[in-house]
This record gives C-alpha cells, structure tokens and sequence, in this order.
C-alpha cells in the first residue's frame, strides 16, 4: 500500500506501543480489527492481486514470528501485531521492515540489558539458545522464555514501531 499506509500504521503501533509499556500486552481489540481492514482496503484498491500481496504479507509476518513465539521468546501480541501490519505493507515492505526491527531490537536489547544491570547474562542467553536450537531445533527453551521472570523480557512493540516507521523510508519514491 506504500505510504497510503503510513498515518493508519502510526496510529495503531502508538497505541501498541502504549499498551505493550504499560500492560505487557497488545491487545486483539486493536490488531485483529486493523488486519481484516488491511486486508479489505488491499482488495478494495488492487483487486485479486492486492489481496494475494496482503496475504502473503500476513503469512511473512506471522511465520517470521512465530517461530521467536514457538521459542519462548516473543509473545503472541507482536506475531499478530506483525502479521496485522503484513496485511497492510505487504511482503515486500514488511520484509525491509522486519529487518530494521531486528537491528532497531538488538539495540535495544543491549541497551535494556546495560541499564538493567545484565549484559552478560544477556549473551551468556543468546549463545546458549542458539546452542539450543541447534540441539533441539524450535522447541522451547526450558529457562530462556517470557514464563521466566528471571528471563529479563523487554517489551518489543517499540522495536517493531521503530523498525516498520523506518522502512516507509526505505521505500523508493
């Protein structure tokens, strides 16, 4: 949808953003509403192809997701966050966007684990679940998850608002 896309997106990840910070959760109320309207406005604008674009986007979002949610390690509310803006960006977009999520994450996480007082824990995390992944491919991990109070979750919405407001940017003009 291109930059079309760009004031409904803001409205909806201010909002993710707020709830995730406040609540540690973004709610179904506001992301399956916005797929379904994704979806509509695709099919509405581009017809047969829009709807496959949004589709796929969806597909692209929810799979590259779910695999961090299969893992322990993302909550459902930012795979269906993610699938909902596919809806919206389409594969194309929202695959640029996933990638400056990824970077505008790791930042993030860095600085989360700095200011909290657990930066070596956090790699000593992340070379372990890459071990396991090797081991045990996406099963979950039994002490790196969100269920784990001691596993340091930081909410992810900003990172995902971030990174997808970034990738209207990337677009050609």
């Amino acid at each position: 949808m291109g930059w079309s896309a760009c004031w409904p997106v803001s409205v909806v990840l201010a909002i993710s953003v707020c709830t995730d910070l406040r609540n540690r959760r973004i709610p179904n109320w506001l992301v399956l509403p916005f797929l379904l309207l994704g979806l509509m406005l695709c099919a509405w604008q581009k017809g047969w192809s829009g709807l496959g674009m949004s589709l796929m986007g969806i597909l692209l979002g929810a799979a590259v997701m779910g695999v961090f949610v299969i893992k322990g390690g993302m909550g459902m509310g930012d795979m269906k966050l993610c699938a909902a803006l596919g809806a919206w960006l389409g594969p194309s977009q929202l695959t640029t966007a996933l990638v400056l999520m990824a970077l505008v994450g790791g930042v993030m996480a860095l600085l989360w684990a700095a200011a909290h007082g657990f930066l070596h824990t956090l790699f000593g995390g992340v070379v372990d679940l890459l071990i396991s992944i090797g081991k045990k491919g996406l099963r979950p991990h039994a002490q790196l998850t969100l269920a784990k109070a001691e596993s340091h979750a930081m909410p992810y919405a900003p990172a995902i608002a971030v990174g997808t407001l970034l990738s209207f940017f990337a677009l050609p003009r």
